[in-house]
């Protein structure tokens, strides 16, 4: 299967959402309407350095990704990228797209200018870790959330 990665568009937007809610617990937490979503992808899309991307077959949109620049003072000022909201159709995973995916992404942190690429990861998410640790990405760092 050819999975071509590009920008995504405003219309994008349900398919991305029917990604996010394809697992145990995207399902539980994107309930607000599309209008709350288009919105979102909005304010994304005006920001120079924050970029929803999609993956798609000849016939549907079967990966997503965001990516966004961060530029800091520590490491030596170095720019890295964090990528967010990976997602694969659940019946096309196994089949290279979720390499296919990082592969784009670090290649879009690298044109960016970026030193270093970061992601969080679901602490349920065993399989998803093993992916990411199988890519050379280090578990270096605890993450904290806290809503507001």
């Amino acid at each position: 299967m050819t999975v071509t990665f590009r920008a995504s568009v405003r219309a994008d937007v349900p398919a991305v959402l029917d990604l996010l809610r394809e697992d145990h617990l995207g399902i539980k937490r994107e309930l607000g309407g599309l209008e709350e979503y288009y919105a979102a992808w909005d304010e994304m899309n005006a920001q120079d350095d924050n970029t929803l991307y999609v993956g798609e077959d000849a016939s549907r949109i079967v990966a997503t990704f965001q990516l966004t620049f961060i530029i800091g003072l520590s490491h030596r000022a170095t720019r890295r990228a964090q990528i967010e909201s990976v997602r694969v159709a659940a019946d096309l995973r196994g089949q290279g797209i979720g390499h296919a995916l990082m592969a784009e992404a670090e290649r879009l942190a690298c044109a960016g200018g970026c030193g270093m690429i970061q992601l969080t990861s679901h602490a349920q998410r065993d399989r998803a870790q093993a992916f990411y640790a199988a890519l050379g990405y280090l578990p270096s760092h605890v993450g904290f959330k806290k809503a507001l």
